[in-house]
């Protein structure tokens, strides 16, 4: 399962309802921001998400309005909160950007209480979990060094518990070890495998991101069959020419793309505040029914096969409310 909270859906300045562009990965006890922009720190505490374990930022490229609300964020883990370490991910134009504004500007080489890691990043598999794995591939912009993100889920075997109790399996670590496909002995001599007890392979949630991108004939082949696809959609199709020109693409191209690679859900991004929500959203449905156009603090919720959920305002109260308590434990510990 994977969640994306939007801190900022505002494309290249913000709007009196829009952030700048970030957002929020929760992956289990993980947790990823993706980009950067000025003003984030404070739409993650307004969020309600906190900054606990929130050290992991993965950057689609080096623009400002994807990168600069790093200079605050990073003071702000440096002065107040008990996060020890930091990974930054981006392309070599990408981070020999934020070094400049990090280490040139808001720490100026000072004696830091945490340690700021940065990532080269390349084509390929980039971060591997038990659980799920992140990879990076390579989109068209403005400059080099632009990335797009796939956070995949991994197949697994659902255990049958009617199968097992029918086994006679006791409730306990026997199950966890045929789960974990190993073989099991039970009291009256019977040898139980995993094969008895598992069921077909089901794949796990793709979910793929893609920041700001002026093509996408050639990305094509990481959207395939994305269970929920992240894009912008800068420009209506009425401005196709001006989209291309500032290396951007459409509502209608994004829902286009979508629909074309067999994705079920699609929710457009990187909003210009030219337009109204309601004609984005009635341009991208025209092509591509299942699209939606993110807001600041929306809460997307993406489960194994299971439709995109937008969580409810009393579901994301109670996230919130997990969130405080876990800031809470982090205050007591310093």
């Amino acid at each position: 399962m994977f969640e994306i909270v939007f801190l900022g859906t505002s494309a290249s300045a913000p709007s009196v309802h829009r952030g700048l562009t970030a957002q929020a990965i929760l992956a289990g006890e993980y947790r990823f921001l993706i980009d950067c922009g000025e003003g984030t720190q404070r739409q993650i505490l307004r969020s309600g998400i906190g900054f606990k374990r929130l050290n992991r930022i993965l950057l689609t490229h080096p623009h400002l309005d994807h990168i600069l609300g790093l200079g605050g964020l990073m003071s702000t883990f440096a002065r107040w909160e008990s996060i020890e370490e930091v990974e930054i991910w981006g392309g070599r134009a990408t981070l020999d950007r934020v070094s400049a504004l990090l280490y040139g500007v808001v720490l100026d080489f000072e004696r830091l209480p945490i340690a700021i890691h940065m990532y080269d990043l390349k084509p390929g598999t980039i971060i591997e979990t038990k659980d799920f794995s992140v990879s990076t591939f390579p989109v068209t912009h403005r400059g080099p060094g632009c990335f797009g993100f796939t956070f995949q889920e991994k197949a697994r075997r659902p255990f049958l518990v009617d199968k097992a109790d029918a086994l006679g399996v006791p409730v306990g670590p026997e199950r966890g070890r045929l789960v974990s496909g190993q073989d099991v002995t039970l009291k009256d001599g019977t040898v139980v495998t995993p094969e008895m007890v598992l069921g077909a392979e089901t794949p796990g949630v793709k979910f793929v991101y893609v920041g700001d991108t002026g093509r996408t004939d050639n990305i094509r082949q990481y959207v395939q069959d994305a269970h929920t696809l992240v894009i912008e959609s800068t420009f209506l199709d009425t401005e196709a020419e001006q989209a291309r020109a500032f290396g951007h693409i459409t509502a209608r191209e994004a829902a286009t793309l979508a629909a074309e690679c067999n994705v079920q859900s699609l929710i457009l991004n990187h909003v210009s505040r030219r337009y109204r929500e309601r004609d984005i959203v009635e341009e991208a449905r025209r092509t591509f029914p299942e699209a939606y156009v993110a807001r600041d603090y929306d809460h997307f919720v993406m489960r194994r096969g299971k439709p995109v959920e937008k969580l409810s305002a009393e579901a994301k109260q109670a996230s919130e409310a997990y969130a405080v308590a876990e800031e809470r434990a982090g205050e007591d510990e310093k």
